[in-house]
């Protein structure tokens, strides 16, 4: 097929042919749009790192998620802020935790989204870290029951899916094993399988106020030149019971997403990080890039990497462009 007897400019020549001929159909059931609970009533504080987001009262999240809701979004992604941490993260599993009180409200008004929770003890800890520290070692095996006991938690409070994100090996098998023994057969786990030691995270770290005390997370995230590794991660938490997997960050690791796709037969979800978002937020500011037109052709570059969902910030702003 060569020029003058192929001609591709032909096929893009008339609006409705490259809508008709386009490969990757971005859509907004693909989206699902974290939201960051607090404690109190009638808080709606911006958050410095990430311009357009913000910290929510459980009033005002319900109204966020509503929004989102009325836009097609079908989920939801809470994280919680709690009012004190400890060294055991108790209010990650708490009856009266964020999260928990954050779950009941939205189910509550709008019953029909889908809410999800990250299942993780570094917001609620005061080192910062993923599970039980002693010394300067994160302990796996001791963290696993506090992690399936959040997870318990968060869907005997009404989430629809339990996310856990903490990268400790096994904690799959431990919290579908803790679901299933009471009662909660029916929750899916969306598991962060392939999650990165990346530099992309500042601004959540910033925003949950979950950056680590001491050290990094390099002893139990993946290390960012692995690809290979990632394999071995997703397979293990499908046999452990995943029912959705994961690869985090999504932009610097497109690669990733299409091997993993590639594999497995599982739904994939990638999360377009904080960093991806106010990165693109900056530029946009700054007036070097089009910021609604770099925010679509990033969504579709993941789409089109594979992913059957997207974790992101602009699930809001990218709903509204779909519709115009």
């Amino acid at each position: 097929m060569l020029f003058p007897d192929y001609r591709p400019r032909r096929l893009r020549q008339h609006p409705a042919f490259r809508r008709m001929m386009r490969e990757t159909q971005l859509g907004v059931d693909d989206f699902i749009l974290p939201l960051f609970a607090v404690h109190g009533k009638g808080v709606q504080e911006p958050i410095s790192s990430m311009p357009g987001q913000y910290h929510l009262s459980t009033d005002h999240l319900v109204k966020a998620a509503k929004e989102a809701f009325d836009l097609g979004i079908p989920a939801v992604l809470l994280f919680g802020i709690p009012k004190k941490k400890n060294a055991l993260g108790t209010e990650a599993y708490a009856k009266d935790g964020i999260v928990q009180k954050a779950v009941q409200a939205v189910k509550g008004k709008v019953p029909q989204m889908a809410v999800i929770t990250d299942v993780c003890l570094c917001q609620y800890t005061d080192h910062g870290h993923c599970g039980i520290v002693h010394g300067q070692t994160v302990e796996n095996d001791a963290t696993l029951e506090l992690l399936a006991k959040t997870a318990f938690s968060h869907a005997k409070a009404g989430a629809d899916m339990v996310a856990p994100s903490d990268m400790m090996d096994g904690r799959v098998a431990e919290i579908r094993g803790s679901l299933d023994e009471n009662g909660f057969s029916h929750v899916p786990i969306m598991s962060y399988a392939a999650k990165y030691c990346s530099a992309y995270y500042g601004p959540f770290r910033q925003a949950a106020d979950s950056a680590p005390r001491f050290g990094d997370r390099r002893t139990y995230q993946m290390d960012p030149a692995n690809a290979l590794e990632a394999i071995r991660e997703v397979t293990m938490d499908i046999e452990e019971g995943a029912d959705i997997i994961m690869v985090k960050p999504a932009l610097a690791y497109l690669d990733v997403i299409h091997r993993v796709r590639e594999e497995i037969d599982l739904p994939v979800a990638a999360y377009n990080v904080s960093g991806e978002y106010a990165m693109i937020k900056a530029a946009d500011k700054m007036g070097v890039l089009d910021g609604k037109k770099v925010m679509m052709e990033t969504l579709t570059a993941i789409k089109r990497a594979g992913a059957d969902i997207i974790l992101t910030y602009f699930a809001v702003e990218a709903a509204r462009a779909l519709r115009e």
